[in-house]
């Protein structure tokens, strides 16, 4: 199945404890259908001290699942992402406006 959301997408959150905030997805993992989005489902973990970095309490951003995720389009609303053939290209478009996301 092809890929609706990518790395570097601004998306809107859907369900859960963090409804309403955007971000952008800084990673994804397709296998499990979950994303990394900066600044959303943000845990504490505690880490140690080392030579190189300092210990104590690091705020770090946990994966999220993609169905909880929607685009969002030009008009700064949440849409659903198509497919569709431009030449002989595959692109990917926002269903609410028609616009192609990546050209």
């Amino acid at each position: 199945m092809a890929a609706k959301l990518k790395k570097g997408d601004k998306v809107i959150v859907l369900a859960g404890k963090d409804k309403g905030k955007t971000g952008t997805i800084s990673s994804v993992d397709p296998q499990a259908r979950k994303a990394i989005v900066e600044g959303v489902n943000i845990s504490i973990r505690a880490t140690r001290q080392s030579q190189t970095t300092q210990g104590g309490r690091i705020p770090k951003a946990m994966p999220i699942d993609l169905s909880n995720l929607a685009y969002v389009d030009a008009n700064g609303k949440a849409t659903r992402v198509g497919f569709k053939m431009e030449g002989d290209k595959k692109v990917r478009f926002a269903k609410t406006t028609g616009d192609v996301i990546d050209a």
